[in-house]
């Protein structure tokens, strides 16, 4: 298959694909007589993997360590885990983060309800979100 080919297939722009070859994350295809990309049926499912990988959460340099193993012809299944237990980690972190600003900003649209804009000094700049 041709560059372009594999691109429509894998509904992905052909600049992404030379991109993931840069990267490493495919690799090299063969080249035909013209000098054209030719690519095996492989690079569908390894582009499967990778986009699948970036829905999990994973960067393109962590979806290259899983390569590599694979590469190594190790199993990833053990890194792989470890990478989504720590995404996973991550994503309830930001929870909370998320939940304590959505308390500060339910305080502050409260706030914001109960006070008259005529108050507003020019050393607050804003009262509602000056301490009061």
């Amino acid at each position: 298959m041709r560059i372009g080919e594999v691109a429509n297939t894998a509904g992905l722009p052909a600049q992404t694909i030379r991109f993931y070859e840069r990267r490493g994350l495919l690799p090299q295809p063969q080249r035909d007589s013209n000098g054209y990309r030719s690519y095996d049926s492989t690079v569908l499912s390894r582009l499967g993997f990778i986009r699948n990988g970036q829905g999990a959460g994973l960067t393109l340099l962590e979806i290259a360590t899983v390569l590599e193993l694979r590469g190594d012809g190790l199993s990833p299944c053990a890194h792989v885990r470890d990478l989504l237990s720590e995404k996973l980690h991550d994503v309830r972190r930001r929870q909370t983060e998320l939940a304590a600003l959505e308390g500060e900003l339910e305080t502050l649209i409260g706030r914001s309800e109960r006070l008259d804009p005529a108050h507003c000094t020019d050393s607050e700049i804003c009262h509602i979100i000056t301490p009061v």
